[in-house]
């Protein structure tokens, strides 16, 4: 039997089966099958399942008179470019996008409508540089943040809404936002006029936290697809995303910014990472969550949660020895079960850490804290966050220990002093670095 002679249905089931291009092709062999092949609940599924879009819209958000169209819209206005790439780069800043509009509403909202092919050959002429084409696709779609909050210089200042998210720790404050083209060449031209000896001709700038106190940079190679972030003292590179899946050139390329992207999305997915507030101001934080790059225990009552994010800015791996910092959160919070015996408040009294690098101890430090003021944990808070900043000469340890708290206050208190235990969690040299 030829698809002439089949059932209406069974062509329906054949042709969405098919997919989009072939199902073109069978249109051309009568007017029944280019009737079949017109059927817009086809073009429908090729929409949903290529796109994901359940209404049929042109690539710029406008209305387009039939899914049929629409999908022949979008394959024009991305000619340019292998259709399965183009399809891999929606489907990233969708579940990024979905994400957000559940989880940080706040930061989706400053998401800016993708460029123009035009808009990426202006930046290329202005930077002397050829973006690598995931990179271009990537703009296509969203031409990074609004950098709402600007300082002189033009790039946000110390904002809380950067896509790529952060950390902080004592003074040091870091969010990491995604530059819009126009930020772009203005950040590369100052880093280019800039004492920047290490960095190749062929970078530009694409995402920074520009916080008063820590500032950060992510460099693309346009020659060899890599992103590159920067020890901002001697301007040491780091890769920031694992060499063997950089690829810019046949029918499978995925430059860095493409992985970073996706492997930052599916973290926030998963919860590995999530929206955190402190003192009132909502940000993505980067300190994993969940095992194993986070620890968990419980003792006396007490849930502790611990992990460290590795901070490329001020550590410096070719120094003599070198410099690994890390910025280490402990979470804890109180349990059920938590025998309260009628006080509000247990002041933090000394602390013990244990450092092992390759199993072997490396580092044991025991004693009362040294700080402003030692920090509470309360009964009516959810959590309390403890932060500290660390530096190593190696990149692959792990970190356990306790803490000592006091009934009451230090200077008033009501009871016998109780330990709160620190499962190890790992302090290592990251896959992806952010």
């Amino acid at each position: 039997m030829s698809l002439e002679d089949a059932e209406d249905l069974v062509l329906h089931i054949i042709l969405s089966k098919v997919g989009p291009e072939n199902t073109a092709r069978v249109a051309c062999v009568s007017k029944r099958l280019q009737v079949s092949a017109s059927e817009e609940s086809l073009w429908s599924i090729f929409c949903s399942l290529d796109l994901n879009i359940s209404t049929p819209l042109h690539p710029h958000g406008d209305s387009a008179p039939s899914f049929k169209r629409a999908y022949q819209s979008w394959r024009e206005s991305f000619v340019m470019y292998p259709w399965s790439l183009v399809k891999r780069v929606k489907h990233c800043w969708d579940s990024l996008k979905l994400w957000l509009s559940l989880n940080f509403p706040e930061a989706e909202a400053t998401l800016r409508k993708g460029v123009t092919e035009d808009d990426l050959e202006e930046l290329e002429t202005a930077l002397n540089v050829q973006l690598p084409l995931t990179t271009r696709l990537l703009y296509r779609f969203v031409d990074g943040q609004e950098l709402s909050s600007s300082s002189s210089s033009g790039v946000v200042d110390g904002g809380s809404l950067g896509l790529l998210g952060g950390y902080s720790s004592y003074w040091h404050k870091v969010n990491v936002y995604l530059l819009p083209l126009k930020e772009v060449v203005r950040e590369t031209i100052d880093v280019m006029a800039g004492d920047h000896n290490t960095i190749s001709k062929n970078i530009v700038v694409v995402a920074v936290s520009a916080a008063p106190s820590s500032k950060k940079m992510f460099f693309l190679d346009c020659t060899n697809g890599q992103l590159y972030t920067e020890n901002t003292s001697s301007h040491q590179m780091l890769p920031c995303v694992p060499e063997s899946l950089v690829c810019i050139n046949g029918d499978q390329q995925q430059d860095a910014m493409l992985l970073w992207l996706e492997e930052h999305g599916r973290r926030l997915q998963t919860g590995a990472i999530k929206v955190r507030e402190q003192d009132n101001i909502k940000s993505i934080s980067l300190f994993p969550e969940i095992p194993p790059l986070c620890s968990i225990s419980v003792s006396n009552g007490v849930q502790v949660r611990a992990s460290s994010v590795f901070m490329p800015e001020v550590s410096d791996h070719l120094d003599k020895p070198p410099v690994y910092s890390y910025a280490c959160s402990i979470r804890m919070s109180l349990m059920p079960n938590f025998n309260r015996r009628h006080h509000s408040s247990w002041q933090m009294y000394s602390r013990h850490w244990v450092v092992r690098a390759y199993n072997a101890v490396i580092g044991d430090v025991d004693g009362e804290l040294v700080l402003v003021q030692n920090p509470l944990l309360q009964a009516k808070e959810e959590e309390f966050v403890y932060r500290c900043i660390s530096q190593f000469p190696t990149s692959n340890l792990s970190v356990e220990g306790s803490f000592t708290f006091v009934p009451g206050s230090l200077q008033d208190p009501k009871g016998p002093q109780f330990e709160v235990n620190v499962a190890e969690f790992p302090v290592k040299l990251p896959d992806y670095i952010f």
